[in-house]
């Protein structure tokens, strides 16, 4: 999941369905485990599988839509809390998601995980849909350093927002534990200053 995260370039798998839960990107009998891997083939299980294991037909078995870009609908990650589903989603390749509205705590546990969450209006995700549709292998750029998306198909681009912080840990594959590790001498130089007030 750690890799260092500058321009992405790929197709996108759409998914034009407003309010999906955390419920429905993995279901909640699957969050026994505590560990991240195995996560990926359960995404959207109950969307994908029938409960005899068969495939339905979805857009995750559909093998015209492939690449690491998620395009979703409004109001993503909603529902509870659960980290899984961001393990869920980047364990099965995205290293994007694009939406108009992310709920808030799923948008934090993405960019947790590798996963960069890119908002962007509403007249530019339908787009982004109506793109993919008319050709499955419309690219998309999502350029992290100049905050932009680009839609191939059109030529239109925006800007999106992200934290400075999380932006400067994507960029160079940091989690939170290596940030400190990679900044403890400051961190020992800070404490002793105050000690010796």
């Amino acid at each position: 999941m750690k890799q260092p995260f500058h321009i992405i370039q790929s197709t996108g798998v759409p998914l034009p369905l407003e309010n999906v839960d955390t419920d429905q990107i993995i279901p909640a009998r699957f969050l026994k485990a505590t560990e991240r891997d195995g996560f990926g083939e359960k995404l959207f299980y109950d969307w994908r599988f029938n409960p005899d294991g068969s495939p339905k037909d979805f857009v995750l078995n559909n093998p015209t839509y492939h690449g690491e870009i998620l395009v979703a609908g409004k109001n993503f990650g909603c529902g509870s809390s659960r980290e899984h589903a961001a393990w869920a989603i980047a364990g099965y390749g995205f290293r994007v998601v694009v939406s108009s509205f992310f709920a808030d705590i799923h948008k934090q546990n993405e960019l947790n995980n590798f996963v960069l969450p890119v908002v962007v209006s509403e007249d530019f995700l339908q787009s982004l849909f109506a793109a993919i549709q008319a050709d499955p292998e419309t690219l998309i750029t999502v350029n992290l350093p100049e905050q932009t998306i680009t839609n191939a198909a059109n030529g239109r681009s925006e800007y999106f927002d992200i934290n400075g912080y999380k932006k400067y840990c994507l960029i160079h594959a940091l989690d939170d534990i290596d940030f400190l590790l990679k900044n403890q001498d400051k961190t020992i130089v800070w404490e002793e200053r105050q000690a010796a007030r």
